[in-house]
């Protein structure tokens, strides 16, 4: 069953796609930011804040995030209860 992820704002993202989660600080980490505008394949979750994450999926779409990498790993592993699961309705 599908997992989603809160990445903030009421944005949520499919836990069972996701492929890493990094910080946004990095130089490669804006080319991908960069790439990913140019290709259209950029989504921005970030409700206009600063970005602190980027989160890479396996359909190659990069999200950015206004959460830090941290919080989000903890509610991937499931550590913070901000996961929904679709089997509990």
């Amino acid at each position: 069953m599908a997992k989603l992820m809160n990445v903030g704002f009421g944005n949520v993202v499919n836990t069972d796609k996701v492929v890493g989660i990094i910080s946004s600080d990095s130089a490669p980490a804006k080319r991908m930011i960069q790439k990913g505008k140019e290709h259209e394949i950029l989504i921005d979750a970030t409700q206009g804040r600063r970005t602190k994450s980027v989160i890479f999926t396996e359909n190659h779409q990069i999200i950015l995030s206004a959460l830090q990498p941290e919080t989000l790993t903890g509610r991937f592993n499931g550590s913070v209860p901000e996961v929904y699961d679709d089997a509990k309705e």
